[in-house]
C-alpha cells in the first residue's frame, strides 16, 4: 500500500526521464521543504563485477516501468539491544 506522501513503492522499478537511468527503489525520503526523493539501485553489476552506486533522484524525474521485485529481508529495523538515548 502506498503512503500518501510517496508516489512510488519500495522494490518498484523506475526510470529517470532525463538520463534513462533505471533501477529498483530501495529507499525513500521526504524533506521539510516538500522534496521527496527515492534511492534507486541499478539491477546490474558494473562491468568489473563490483556493485553499482545507487542514486537519490527527485520523484518528479521518475516514471514506472511496470516491474517490481520481491525482497524479503532476513533482519530489519533497529537492533534489538540498541542503546537508549
Amino acid at each position: 500500500m502506498r503512503d500518501s506522501i510517496f508516489k512510488f513503492d519500495l522494490n518498484q522499478e523506475v526510470k529517470d526521464k532525463i538520463t534513462g537511468f533505471k533501477g529498483i527503489i530501495v529507499g525513500r525520503t521526504q524533506y521539510n521543504t516538500g522534496c521527496v526523493q527515492y534511492g534507486i539501485c541499478p539491477r546490474k553489476l558494473k562491468e568489473d563485477g563490483t556493485a553499482p552506486d545507487w542514486l537519490w533522484l527527485d520523484g518528479s524525474r521518475l516514471v514506472e516501468t511496470g516491474k517490481n521485485i520481491k525482497i524479503i529481508p532476513e533482519i530489519g529495523g533497529p537492533h534489538p539491544s540498541a542503546p537508549e538515548m
